[in-house]
Formats: structure tokens, sequence, C-alpha cells
């Protein structure tokens, strides 16, 4: 059984914006689902249509082998969401607020004041609990708001930009704390974002999506053996040899594509053969986001732009 099923699934909203355009992927139990994309591409809608707050123009979605249009209330009992804006009541405190929601989620008292001890302890808010949440910080409200989508122990999670407003020890603590609820209690994390380096380092499945339309899913290997499944090879250098296929990225930097480390040794004894002087030597895989926009420049061309898609600094 997956988590998550989606199948031709398209979002046409009553203007004419094809927000999600035939989409189709699956995600396995436990995974830590990372889908990606700028903002605008389509990641809100898909996750408002994987819990019925939306009706799909087009496609089915499942969540746990049950369609999400049938009766949506049956996903959120075991689903929980965090949104960017995710709403809770300002004259209650940060304890209070996971009461009252763990009620709703119909935990019983006792279990539902033992979960939110334990994820104020996990989120860095014990100290708080019984301050009132209009007197919070930005990063204190979001920590707050992955409790309250935690308290009632669901099995699959989304999150739309969960660490967004928070300080590095703060993300460190909701990494550790997504991670564990994937290793160890097996939940389904679903992430929104549009932060390639994190998604990569957090995780190990992805779904790449831009303008509604899904370019690539699957492990980090598998997206870049659609691009590139080989090594880059940073050279700096005074010169390259003509006989040598090289990406030019600075001055005197170069960028050379081979199939393993074996083939690094050659290439440097080449270079040096060829009279040049080599003054660093580094090596690395495809990144998250250099697939990500290597995916986008190709679907650019293909749809005849002559000017590739530019990375916003």
């Amino acid at each position: 059984m997956h988590a998550v099923t989606v199948e031709n699934l398209t979002k046409i909203y009553s203007g004419g914006k094809k927000a999600v355009d035939n989409v189709s992927f699956s995600i396995e139990p436990g995974k830590v689902f990372g889908f990606l994309g700028p903002n605008g591409a389509g990641k809100a809608t898909a996750v408002q249509l994987l819990n019925g707050g939306l009706a799909p123009t087009e496609g089915v979605c499942r969540v746990f082998d049950l369609d999400v249009t049938d009766r949506p209330e049956r996903i959120h009992a075991f689903s929980g969401v965090l949104t960017e804006h995710a709403q809770m009541y300002g004259h209650l405190t940060g304890l209070a607020n996971l009461l009252f929601y763990g009620a709703v989620f119909g935990v019983n008292p006792g279990e539902s004041k033992k979960r939110a001890l334990q994820l104020l302890e996990e989120l860095e808010l014990v100290d708080a609990k019984d301050r009132k949440l209009e007197t919070y910080s930005t990063g204190m409200r979001q920590r707050l708001s992955l409790a309250r989508a935690m308290i009632h122990r669901p099995k699959i999670l989304f999150l739309d930009e969960p660490t967004s407003g928070l300080d590095p020890e703060s993300v460190m603590s909701v990494n550790k704390l997504i991670k564990n609820l994937a290793d160890t209690e097996g939940v389904t994390v679903f992430l929104c974002t549009h932060q390639l380096r994190y998604a990569q380092e957090i995780c190990n499945a992805y779904g790449l999506i831009d303008d509604g339309v899904l370019l690539a899913h699957g492990s980090i290997d598998e997206l870049r053996a659609m691009v590139f499944s080989g090594t880059i090879v940073s050279v700096e250098a005074d010169r390259i040899p003509g006989d040598i296929e090289y990406t030019k990225t600075g001055e005197r930097l170069f960028d050379i594509e081979v199939q393993s480390g074996d083939d690094i040794p050659d290439i440097v004894r080449r270079i040096v053969n060829a009279g040049g002087n080599i003054y660093n030597v580094t090596s690395h895989k495809l990144s998250l986001e250099e697939i990500y926009f290597s995916l986008i420049e190709k679907r650019k061309t293909s749809k005849g732009m002559s000017k590739p898609w530019e990375v916003a600094k």
C-alpha cells in the first residue's frame, strides 16, 4: 500500500489557471518526500487536493488507499497539516492550544497532555507553554503549529515550509523531529519547500514541479540518472588541454564531467602534461539544485524558449 497515490491529477481554477497539470506519482510509507519548486509552482494546491480542501478537475488522489474526494474527514483523522499561515488561538497558552486541538481530534485528555508536553520538549517550547500565543515570536508560533499538526500522532504529515522564520538552532530541532518521526515511528512526511539545499539534507525522495508540471520524481540517484549520474570534477588551473571537454565556471575555474572518481588522476595528468598548472581539484555528484535547474532548462528549451530560466540571486 502506498502512503500517497496521485494519478493524472489536474486542477484548473475558475479563471482558467492550471495550477496542477496531469501529475502522477506515488510515495512509500515512512518516506520524507520533498515536493519542490518555486512559489506558484503548484505545491500548495497539491496539498489542498490531497487533504480534500479542493476537488480535482481531473484525476485521482489517494492517501493510504482512501479516495480523498470521498469523505475527506477520514483522511483528516490520520493526517496532520502545517501551512505557512496555520491558525491557532492567540488568547490561549501554547499548552492550551495543543490540548484544544487534541480534543478536536478525539485524543483523550490524559494522552493529549502527555503528547503535548513531549512535543513542547522536543521543539524547545516547554518554558513558554503557559504563555499566551499572542506573546510568541514568529519562530515560536511556527514550532507550536508543527506540534499542533502532530498532536494526534498522524500517519502522514503535510508540511509547507516548516522551517520558515526559524533560527538555525530551531531548524535543527525541527529537522531532528521530522527524521525521528519517519525513522522510528514510520510517519510519512510530505514536505513542500522551494529550498532545494535544505530538502536534500532531510528528504529521501523527491518530486520536482514547475508551473504545475511534474518534471521528475524519485530518489536523488534516480533523479541524477535523468541528467548525469557521473562525477563533476571542478579544477582551478591556468589552462585545460583542448582534448578535454569542460565548462568554464569562472576565472581559471573549469568543470569536467567524468564517469567516476577513478578518472580524476588521468584528468590531472593530462592537464600537467599539457603544461598546465593546477591550483585546486574537487569533485562532487550533481546536487538536487543542479538537477532541478538542469530539468528546468531542458523543459524551457523543449518549449522553444531561447533563454534558459535564470536563478534569482
